[in-house]
């Protein structure tokens, strides 16, 4: 297993740096084709929201792409584009980013466009207000007029924790957006984009002494400011069921989201991978547990799937965090025998064990994927960045696949035995579209 896990470490070097401002910078050249990615994450994201102002840090992220002291409005689109690059940013529950990729001696304009609104974004009464619709606007896309749109994602975390920046809405309430003001904004870049919150990350055809320059050139001026407190999101675990139902007039059938408590994905970090890939073994492909004996043998389900992490990526968030399992089933089977069923697949593995050759395949799958996320620069760009913002080494990333490749039978068994259904939170979700 060691020999396999050091076959599976990405080898591209990774540089680091700090700024006088407290910017954190890390590169990670490669010379094999000529494209780089740039990639900003700022520690913020969706749990540091204030009560009163939930989707914030997603409507700011908005207002980031709305021009900036020397770049107009749309003109950060023209000019990426204009390069041959593209672009984009998301908002997540521990961060935000936001990035671009484009061919190699385009570089400097990326990280002058980054610098820019790092240093003074255009947060005007008239941005606000038109990002405040589009977000709205969004909102109504995305979850209000679709099917399953708020589920399970923004309906369980209500059930299974009790603080705030862990249950609340990270899209937002149209109550709270359009109540914020322009100096809400301004406080909340003042306080979570100074430099000192927010590493960058720079990957591909790159020379290291050349960036470093460049980095200082137009970073090294953004004033820096206080650097806020990571927030402690961590919660005492469970001690009994917690359940809800919900209806959804749109869905065409019913389903059932079930969410356990997994270990710390930073301070217990070899525990939490056992849970990751019991996640895998129950529900990736036609040979898991869960397809098996839900879809294939008892016919009970339409679909199914288990995943660590409120939006299935398992390595970007800090405590405290949930596997998941979700499941579309038909109108004529109760979400109890549903849930029964999960339950009865958990503790076989709990109690039996898995052996390796099942492992081994859940590893195969998982490794293949994540090393296909870094095989493209930006993939492997914003894998650098997210472990050296949530974890502090930027490492990490290259060696997931190894990592997860030592990951042994007992620790997948583990974290089977952590599943328990008297802690578990339990979303039942009523198609009542057909009733009249």
């Amino acid at each position: 297993m060691e020999t396999a896990g050091a076959e599976l470490t990405l080898r591209h070097p990774v540089e680091r740096f700090t700024l006088d401002n407290g910017l954190r910078v890390v590169l990670a050249p490669d010379r094999s084709v000529p494209v780089v990615a740039v990639s900003v994450f700022y520690d913020v994201g969706m749990r540091n929201e204030p009560e009163g102002r939930t989707g914030f840090a997603h409507l700011f992220e908005h207002l980031m792409f709305q021009g900036s002291a020397n770049v107009p409005k749309m003109e950060h689109a023209r000019l990426v584009q204009a390069a041959g690059g593209t672009f984009n940013g998301s908002t997540h529950q521990d961060y935000t980013n936001y990035f671009e990729a484009l061919p190699a001696e385009a570089l400097e304009r990326a990280l002058f466009l980054e610098a820019d609104r790092m240093a003074a974004p255009a947060i005007t009464e008239e941005n606000l207000r038109n990002q405040i619709d589009v977000v709205k606007e969004e909102i109504r896309v995305n979850v209000l007029n679709r099917p399953y749109g708020a589920f399970p994602w923004l309906q369980l975390p209500r059930i299974a924790f009790e603080s705030f920046a862990n249950t609340h809405d990270g899209y937002g309430s149209f109550v709270d957006l359009e109540s914020s003001t322009v100096d809400d904004a301004a406080d909340f870049f003042s306080r979570y984009y100074a430099p000192g919150n927010a590493v960058l990350c720079i990957g591909g055809d790159l020379d290291v002494a050349d960036t470093q320059r460049l980095v200082e050139r137009w970073f090294g001026p953004v004033e820096a400011r206080p650097v806020p407190p990571t927030p402690s999101t961590g919660e005492p675990l469970p001690t009994a069921v917690r359940s809800a139902v919900v209806e959804d007039a749109l869905a065409p059938a019913p389903a059932l989201a079930l969410g356990w408590r997994v270990p710390d994905p930073v301070g217990d970090f070899d525990r939490y991978l056992g849970a990751v890939l019991l996640a895998e073994l129950l529900s990736e492909g036609d040979a898991s547990r869960l397809e098996r004996r839900l879809v294939h043998d008892d016919r009970i389900a339409i679909a199914q799937s288990s995943y660590v992490g409120l939006f299935g990526d398992p390595f970007d968030v800090r405590d405290a965090t949930l596997l998941t399992t979700q499941v579309h089933h038909p109108a004529a089977v109760p979400a109890e025998r549903v849930q029964a069923a999960v339950h009865e697949e958990v503790r076989r593995v709990a109690e039996d064990g898995v052996d390796a050759a099942e492992l081994g395949r859940v590893q195969a799958r998982t490794e293949a994927q994540l090393l296909r996320q870094a095989d493209s620069v930006l993939g492997r760009t914003l894998g650098f960045a997210a472990a050296e913002l949530i974890h502090g080494r930027a490492e990490l990333a290259g060696e997931l696949a190894a990592r997860l490749a030592a990951v042994t039978p007992g620790q997948v068994q583990a974290a089977a035995r952590d599943l328990d259904p008297g802690t578990a939170a339990v979303l039942e979700l009523r198609a009542t579209g057909g009733r009249r």
